[in-house]
């Protein structure tokens, strides 16, 4: 027992060096953007209100003021709940649709075409479109989140089920399972990594929509507030309002990625996949 602990002890010590590191070098990176930053308000702004308004210590300034009156829980929240609610029915349509296009060739050579004419079309020129089925309110907003984030989800699910060991399917069948337990078993499970990553591309790409989107008659949002701020002049205010995105975008994205760390840990440990019917 004594010798495993010792021989334990000097990983365990290695990853805490390299988590540390790791840390390290995260907040070098920050002070390095905050650096250039500083550089880039004093030598390429030449307007003297407009520098002021960009200035690093205007906006630390400007996002204690954000949170002290209250604008986080006004704004912020109500944006989370839009992306949450983006992603929650992009989610239930796009595994469906990406399990289809990847385990039936015959239906993704029906709706390739299609597929493909819709998801290279920009999410933002739906807007006129949303705006006539849904009015104004969270529901466009809500829609135009789901159109964005659809298509990730549904073609790194396709691909995930494309990618399944034959094998695997061939032994679900050999043990008797049927259709529904070649899913359960032996392709839900394989193409989970691949479902995390659509869906961490899916939930970036609602972070861009979110701001144009929440310009189509909301009274709330983060994007309602940026053209608030624009409105109003005040550009150390929106440049709170743009870090406040990013670290809410940052934040969410760095969940999913432990997330899928942990299912792949998890998968190496039981050593592949139970495929018992």
């Amino acid at each position: 027992m004594g010798t495993a602990i010792q021989e334990l002890t000097p990983v365990s010590t290695g990853r805490t060096h390299a988590t540390r590191n790791a840390l390290g070098y995260q907040f070098l990176g920050v002070l390095i953007a905050v650096v250039l930053w500083q550089l880039i308000d004093m030598t390429l702004i030449t307007n003297l209100q407009f520098r002021q308004g960009f200035s690093p210590a205007n906006t630390a300034r400007k996002l204690v003021m954000f949170f002290a009156k209250g604008s986080f829980t006004h704004h912020a929240l109500p944006s989370l709940r839009r992306v949450g609610i983006g992603l929650f029915f992009a989610v239930l349509t796009g595994i469906p649709l990406g399990v289809l296009v990847g385990y039936f060739t015959r239906f993704h050579q029906i709706t390739n075409t299609v597929f493909q004419f819709i998801r290279m079309t920009s999410p933002l020129a739906w807007m006129p479109i949303a705006v006539i089925l849904f009015g104004v309110g969270d529901q466009p907003v809500c829609f135009l989140l789901t159109v964005a984030a659809v298509w990730p989800i549904v073609i790194n699910t396709a691909h995930g089920v494309r990618s399944v060991n034959p094998l695997w399917i061939k032994v679900v069948r050999m043990l008797g399972g049927r259709d529904s337990d070649v899913l359960r078993r032996a392709i839900i499970p394989a193409v989970i990594p691949d479902m995390l990553t659509g869906l961490r591309i899916a939930l970036g790409t609602c972070w861009i929509v979110l701001v144009p989107a929440e310009m189509l008659g909301v009274s709330s949002g983060l994007g309602y507030y940026i053209l608030d701020t624009r409105d109003r002049f005040d550009y150390g205010e929106l440049m709170a309002v743009i870090l406040v995105i990013g670290f809410l975008g940052f934040v969410s994205d760095s969940i999913l990625a432990m997330a899928q760390r942990k299912w792949s840990w998890q998968t190496s440990q039981q050593g592949g996949y139970w495929f018992g019917v």
